[in-house]
């Protein structure tokens, strides 16, 4: 399981007036529904499907949560409606503005007792499970809190066009492009790659070997995750973010709290789709100049 914390991102969320606790934002891959967690909290790996939230530093809780799709408007209800008559204890709650199917499961594990507060909800076609896992006797205030920052989106309405803190889900694309930039780098010039301020020299060197075609997207995609990667490195305050723009969700980098933002994929793509050369010591030296003038 990894957690990720990305240093900066508090700087990235806001202050709910209802809360003492800064929130962050995420939205589910496919804009399905967003929600709001505490800050000292990370998403993590998880199966398929299902979303993890804890804080990693000191553990009050898991918070997991799961959405489905069905066939009709009603599906949402069906769900609790099915929940409430088959499932012994389950009873209605309102948490925030959602209506509820509430119920608890107990277990133990590795020598502990623990407590699942599961809440099935949703909206027309849309059904959504959260449980909010505990040690037993513990509250569920946490969990109840996220749950009410639910928000649930349906395909025929307007979609998000929001910068949230970087998911699971664009880590691992960063790691797999970069771990494919850093071999190519690797291959061509048998030279190690530390993510550093002299390795951009190296990537450039590959990027001009004329090794590659002007229409391999994701090579030259590949290699700008990896100078990304240096950003990150070599500038304090700038991370990965997720950018929401209708249906496109991609990372990003966005200095500290500010607006700055850089798309290193897009920086090295759309020089070379249109025929012209991506100086990435010039980039650099760009970037870094924003960046100095924001300090």
């Amino acid at each position: 399981m990894t957690a990720l914390c990305p240093d900066g991102q508090r700087r990235n969320g806001f202050l709910l007036d209802f809360k003492s606790v800064y929130m962050l934002k995420y939205i589910s891959p496919g804009s399905w529904f967003s929600l709001e967690y505490p800050d000292s909290w990370c998403e993590a790996e998880d199966a398929e499907d299902s979303f993890l939230f804890f804080n990693p530093e000191k553990w009050n809780g898991n918070f997991r949560i799961s959405a489905y799709r069905g066939e009709n408007r009603n599906y949402a209800r069906d769900c609790m409606a099915g929940e409430l008559k088959h499932t012994s204890g389950a009873r209605q709650v309102r948490i925030g503005k959602w209506e509820c199917v509430y119920l608890t499961e107990n277990f133990r594990e590795e020598g502990n007792d623990y407590t699942s507060h599961i809440w099935i909800t949703g909206r027309d076609c849309i059904s959504v499970e959260c449980s909010f896992t505990v040690l037993k006797g513990e509250k569920a205030t946490v969990g109840e809190n996220i749950v009410s920052s639910l928000e649930v989106r349906l395909e025929n309405e307007k979609p998000w066009k929001e910068v949230i803190p970087v998911r699971v889900l664009e880590i691992n694309m960063i790691n797999e492009d970069y771990d494919w930039a850093v071999s190519a780098v690797k291959k061509q010039l048998t030279k190690n790659f530390s993510s550093s301020e002299a390795d951009i020299v190296s990537i450039q060197k590959v990027m001009d070997s004329e090794s590659f075609k002007r229409d391999q997207r994701q090579a030259w995609e590949s290699f700008g995750i990896a100078f990304g990667t240096i950003l990150v490195n070599e500038m304090d305050g700038m991370n990965w973010v997720t950018v929401i723009d209708g249906r496109k969700e991609f990372p990003a980098l966005r200095f500290a709290g500010t607006e700055f933002m850089v798309y290193p994929a897009e920086l090295v793509w759309n020089k070379v789709k249109a025929g012209q050369r991506c100086d990435l010591k010039a980039e650099y030296s760009r970037i870094k100049a924003e960046v100095e003038s924001l300090l």
